[in-house]
């Protein structure tokens, strides 16, 4: 039986009993052979908590969605960052390609262009949870409190503009402490990381970004992109990469779509996109 892919933490917790038997184990190893052997094991008693922070699909502290499962040539388009001054031409180009996305907004952005937001709902893609002011130098270090504001602030937000509660959640810069899963079960939202990505919100050009992604994709693929960067050509980025899944023979998928059927989907929810459109 396939599993859920909405899946919210179920033990928000459970990291608690590793770190206090991790840390009773190393101060027996110190006690008994003193800093030289203590020393490496506190060490290495981190090490998990480290690499389940900032490698971006971790699952060690709740579900991480990571591919959709499907055999189709289905991909979901996840556009993070918004709302942006790019937003508007994004959501043409999607139209003109017949896809559909699912984008992680901003709260604090959301709250300042709240047409805009309903705007997205309105034309049939879906919004997800993507912190109240996306602090992304320090979001992995946040306390639970602090945590669990950026969290619950974004989701007041999106709920009282759109009517919809979010069902999807991505850390800021795919980090996430293991503060994050208690306010995830207490909002139900499901985590998502991503199978194929560009770096488009650091690199310019849309040919190197599009190239990058491009051996990622694959059935089920979860693209990660982004809007409003600097460098002023997220639009572009995204023209491009939908003129290449047209020519791959790609769709997209929203993964509504594949909840209650792993090959059948939805076809409201499932997009065809038109080959040769510019």
């Amino acid at each position: 039986m396939t599993a859920p892919l909405h899946r919210p933490p179920r033990h928000p917790h459970a990291w608690i009993a590793y770190l206090l038997l991790s840390q009773l184990a190393m101060a027996c190893v110190w006690w008994r052979w003193g800093w030289h052997w203590g020393l490496p094991a506190m060490l290495l008693s981190h090490a998990p908590l480290w690499w389940g922070t900032f490698k971006p699909d971790s699952r060690l502290f709740s579900p991480v969605l990571r591919r959709l499962p499907t055999r189709a040539k289905q991909v979901w388009l996840t556009i993070d960052d918004g709302p942006s001054a790019d937003t508007s031409a994004i959501l043409d180009l999607l139209d003109a390609h017949h896809a559909r996305a699912t984008f992680f907004v901003v709260g604090e952005r959301v709250a300042k262009q709240a047409e805009l937001v309903r705007e997205i709902a309105r034309r049939g893609h879906t919004l997800g949870n993507h912190s109240q002011t996306h602090p992304q130098a320090w979001f992995w270090a946040l306390g639970p409190r602090q945590m669990r504001r950026q969290i619950a602030q974004n989701q007041a937000t999106l709920e009282a503009i759109t009517g919809t509660a979010p069902r999807w959640f991505r850390a800021v810069v795919g980090m996430a402490n293991p503060f994050v899963s208690a306010p995830l079960r207490e909002h139900r939202l499901a985590r998502v990381a991503w199978s194929a990505r560009g770096f488009d919100a650091l690199a310019a050009d849309p040919s190197s970004v599009v190239a990058r992604i491009e051996p990622g994709l694959a059935p089920g693929a979860i693209v990660l992109l982004h809007e409003g960067a600097k460098h002023g050509r997220n639009v572009e980025t995204l023209a491009l990469l939908l003129r290449r899944l047209d020519a791959l023979g790609y769709t997209t998928v929203l993964p509504e779509a594949l909840e209650t059927t792993t090959d059948v989907p939805n076809p409201e929810l499932v997009i065809p996109a038109k080959a040769g459109i510019p």
